[in-house]
């Protein structure tokens, strides 16, 4: 199917890099509920991210029961008291202070899989690189995040967790691979610096430090 070709002129471009740049990992979230057809309207949105192969690997599991939450709940805290164990002096004393996750506020929580027994794009792409399937479920998530924030929404991705425990608690087919546990809903407060910044844990840096020519 063909379509004309779009034009993004310079706003649109201006407005994308002020998107970009307000994407923020929120920790901090109302509890006002989220519509649900904003919550279909951005994961829709998300899901015609490119993926290898079009084998659209992703699988969302929603989390709402009490039992189910408070058994993520207990893997984050037993992660990071484990992560803050493993450091000393003022490091240990300004992770202690950090706030990592959402999850007690957050109204809705998503735990996002790849499912790596997957049929869909018959293996194309993944003989040499298995690994482009959770990438693709990677990418998917970095364009729901900007949905997301466009609609007003904030997302905190949670990595401080045990992932084979979650699968566990989940009960979840034995061929998914955890590849985010996502906090969802209306940011508390609005800041364009990372927490992490804010907070002298680590300043970002110059991207030309990451390029090299050869």
């Amino acid at each position: 199917m063909s379509a004309s070709k779009p034009i993004f002129d310079a706003s649109f471009q201006c407005e994308l890099a002020r998107l970009m740049h307000w994407r923020r990992d929120v920790r901090r979230f109302r509890r006002d509920p989220v519509p649900e057809a904003e919550l279909e309207h951005v994961l829709d949105l998300a899901q015609v991210a490119p993926s290898v192969g079009n084998s659209q690997p992703w699988r969302f599991v929603r989390v709402e029961s009490v039992e189910k939450r408070e058994a993520i709940r207990r893997n984050f805290l037993k992660c990071n008291d484990e992560a803050l164990g493993a450091l000393h002096g003022e490091r240990a004393q300004l992770y202690a202070q950090l706030k990592l996750a959402g999850l007690d506020n957050a109204p809705v929580q998503l735990a996002v899989f790849c499912d790596r027994a997957t049929l869909q794009g018959h293996g194309l792409g993944m003989r040499t690189m298995p690994e482009m399937l959770d990438y693709s479920v990677a990418g998917m998530i970095s364009g729901l995040w900007l949905a997301l924030r466009a609609a007003g929404l904030g997302l905190g991705w949670v990595s401080i967790l045990d992932p084979e425990a979650a699968c566990d608690a989940l009960q979840v087919p034995a061929s998914y691979k955890l590849i985010g546990y996502l906090c969802i809903g209306w940011p508390e407060e609005e800041h364009i610096d990372p927490e992490l910044v804010r907070c002298g844990w680590q300043d970002r840096t110059a991207a030309g430090r990451r390029v090299v020519t050869v």
